[in-house]
């Protein structure tokens, strides 16, 4: 049997375990990895790959860039700078009809900007919004549906995790992913924003207008939003002007957190240790995800698999316009049965040399897919965030809650379409570092 059957077999297993095994994806891909490269090549290369792999993975000082940045989020979440960004929001625009969902969307926006996850995004602005908009009389398929699509720039506004993974999968600058992926965040903040107005326009008793407030109070509020701003300046700025590598910036921020939240009296050491508890948490299960991911790529790299698949798909006689456009409803497609980084993870290996072949570049076509399997978060059978939200819900089904993104998802599609229109929407930013 040629290595290219042994590699298509490879990722028929994978899936196999994944959903009739139920096996996390972090040790699925590493068990069909080393049984895969062991049956190509024999035991013991599988054995030395592995064990190098491990240590590898495991022993790179990159990779600390993925704790520093949870641990940056999670004392954020342990300070209770969610609450006060989204009570500047309120303060702002929630006297408008439907202006409690968008200040919804927004302090989701802001604390993307300082968490990079989905789920914790998801699960902080649900204790936080559901209870007002409950109190307003917010139709449930609104405000759950607002929440859970408006946690999904957890992972599309920089700091991202997802980004960071990409980045060091691919090789690809991380602080390029973070610039390329700031527009494109601001655009689907937009879309997401615009989405919950329409409805509230043609649906006006799904959501009620808030209390006026005074200019003075509005003012007022601004300070709540100080912490996260200054944080989110912080990185992106000695980022942009070389002050310091990703890595450090994730230390950097997540010391500046620290130093806010102390000298704002927010945050005791209960509090700080939760936090460090659950960067813990998220880390490992994203680091075995990473080291799995690299095991299963050697695989697939030892088959030449990824790269004869791009040498056929660019030979066919097709635009590329159509072969990005089958990647895209891959993706979308995945995204909506399994976890968005594993499923990165995954096709890596195999989509971003055909991109790369096809003279697509990496920034924009990293960032696209980002966006399109973070909308599986909110899309069934798996829509993690929707789980997420009908649980701290409580009061309201699942059904409900994925009625309400469906209207959302439209955002998404016109995002992408835009990114597709505008490629330099990505590219400008980047382009500026030198």
């Amino acid at each position: 049997m040629d290595p290219i059957t042994k590699g298509l077999i490879g990722i028929v297993v994978l899936i196999f375990f994944l959903f009739f095994f139920e096996m996390p994806v972090g040790f699925a891909m590493a068990l069909v990895g080393f049984l895969g490269f062991a049956w190509v090549v024999n035991i013991h290369a599988a054995i030395s790959s592995v064990s190098m792999t491990i240590w590898n993975t495991f022993s790179s000082y990159s990779l600390a860039v993925i704790p520093f940045f949870i641990l940056m989020g999670n004392i954020c979440f342990e300070s209770g700078v969610s609450k006060k960004l989204y009570k500047t929001a309120y303060t702002w625009i929630g006297h408008i009809r439907g202006g409690i969902a968008i200040a919804t969307i927004l302090a989701c926006a802001g604390f993307a900007a300082i968490c990079g996850s989905n789920a914790a995004t998801a699960a902080t602005m649900s204790a936080v919004a559901l209870p007002e908009m409950k109190k307003l009389k917010y139709h449930p398929a609104l405000s759950t549906g607002c929440v859970a699509s408006g946690a999904t720039l957890g992972v599309v506004i920089p700091p991202s995790i997802v980004l960071i993974v990409i980045g060091l999968s691919t090789r690809i600058s991380i602080t390029k992913l973070f610039f390329a992926a700031l527009i494109p965040g601001i655009i689907l903040t937009i879309c997401l924003s615009s989405v919950a107005y329409f409805i509230c326009l043609f649906k006006p008793h799904w959501g009620r207008q808030g209390k006026k407030t005074s200019f003075k109070e509005k003012l007022k509020s601004l300070p709540g939003s100080f912490e996260m701003i200054l944080l989110f300046t912080l990185v992106m700025l000695g980022l942009y002007l070389g002050w310091f590598t990703p890595t450090e910036a994730g230390a950097a921020g997540a010391f500046f957190a620290l130093l806010i939240a102390i000298l704002g009296g927010n945050i005791d050491f209960y509090k700080f240790k939760i936090a460090v508890f659950n960067t813990i948490k998220t880390s490992c299960m994203i680091l075995m995800i990473v080291a799995g991911a690299i095991i299963f790529g050697k695989f697939l790299t030892i088959t030449r698999l990824p790269f004869v698949a791009a040498d056929w798909i660019c030979s066919l006689s097709i635009s590329n316009f159509w072969i990005m456009l089958a990647i895209i409803l891959i993706y979308i497609i995945g995204g909506a049965i399994m976890d968005a980084l594993g499923l990165l993870m995954i096709t890596i290996p195999i989509f971003f040399p055909i991109a790369h072949k096809l003279g697509f570049n990496l920034l924009w076509f990293s960032v696209l897919v980002t966006i399109i399997t973070t909308m599986g978060a909110i899309t069934p059978p798996v829509g993690i965030n929707t789980f997420i939200v009908a649980a701290m819900a409580k009061d309201v089904d699942i059904t409900t809650v994925f009625k309400g993104v469906s209207f959302f998802i439209l955002a998404f599609f016109i995002c992408i379409s835009i990114l597709f229109i505008f490629p330099s929407s990505t590219t400008y930013l980047p382009e500026l570092i030198r």
